[in-house]
C-alpha cells in the first residue's frame, strides 16, 4: 500500500519559516516526479512546485518563487518543502504528490496557518 505522509505544518507568524516533509512508503520515489500543492477554503488546489525524479530540475509557481525551496532525498524516500518569508496568503493545507505516466499518489495534507 502506497502512503504519503506530510508533516511539519503549524501556526507561524508572517515572515516566519516552516519546513514541510513528505515521507513515502510502499514505492520507490526515484521513479516519480514529486510536487507540492496547496488548497485553501474557497480556493481550488494550487500548484506550488515540482522537482524531477533525480532532483536535478525544479519549477515554482510565481507566488512562491524565491521564498520556497523544494528538495528530495531518494535514498530516504522523502521530500521537503522549505518555506520562508511566509505571508497570510500562504495559509492552506499543503499536499505532496508523486507522479509518473499512469500513476499518481497524494498525501492527506498538512495545515499551514500564517498569522498577520
Amino acid at each position: 500500500q502506497v502512503q504519503l505522509v506530510e508533516s511539519g505544518g503549524g501556526l507561524v507568524q508572517a515572515g516566519g519559516s516552516l519546513r514541510l516533509s513528505c515521507a513515502v512508503s510502499g514505492l520507490d520515489i526515484k521513479d516519480y516526479v514529486m510536487s507540492w500543492f496547496r488548497q485553501a477554503p474557497g480556493r481550488g488546489r494550487e500548484f506550488i512546485a515540482w522537482i524531477s525524479s533525480d532532483g536535478g530540475r525544479t519549477h515554482y509557481d510565481d507566488s512562491v518563487k524565491g521564498r520556497f525551496t523544494i528538495s528530495r532525498d531518494n535514498d530516504n524516500n522523502m521530500g521537503d518543502l522549505q518555506m520562508t518569508g511566509l505571508i497570510p496568503e500562504d495559509t492552506a493545507a499543503y499536499e505532496c504528490r508523486l507522479w509518473r505516466v499512469g500513476r499518481e499518489y497524494w498525501g492527506q495534507g498538512t495545515q499551514v496557518t500564517v498569522s498577520s
